[in-house]
């Protein structure tokens, strides 16, 4: 079940990058088409990072581990950045969704493995 979950996850990270390519793209003119292309690339590469670990989850959990940190420090920004008026409060949406998949991706890899937070966060697994 966490095996798809990563999978799953991971792939949906794939379109939401190409279309943050095409978000620059479309608005060149914008001054943030530097970082739209630069989110949309991490997007596609940390999703295709997901579903190559993925295949060997006991090796590779200090990946998944890593992105669901990725994860929460979107959540934290986006907590910092609504009531500051800087980003929409639709965005609180944001959080739920990557708060609840950071989750999973922490503790699963902390049980899947057995490894405790401080191993996983210097990349090991045993």
């Amino acid at each position: 079940m966490l095996r798809k979950f990563v999978l799953i996850t991971g792939f949906l990270d794939i379109p939401f990058g190409l279309a943050t390519w095409a978000a620059a793209i479309l608005e060149a003119q914008d001054t943030h088409f530097g970082a739209l292309m630069t989110v949309g690339a991490f997007l596609i590469f940390a999703g295709a990072a997901l579903v190559w670990s993925a295949q060997d989850m006991s090796v590779r959990a200090p990946i998944i581990f890593w992105q669901g940190l990725v994860r929460l420090t979107a959540v934290a920004s986006i907590l910092y950045m609504v009531p500051k008026g800087l980003a929409e409060s639709w965005q609180y949406g944001i959080v739920a969704f990557d708060g609840l998949i950071a989750l999973v991706y922490i503790i699963g890899m902390i049980k899947h493995t057995g490894a405790p937070f401080s191993r996983l966060l210097l990349g090991k697994t045993s």
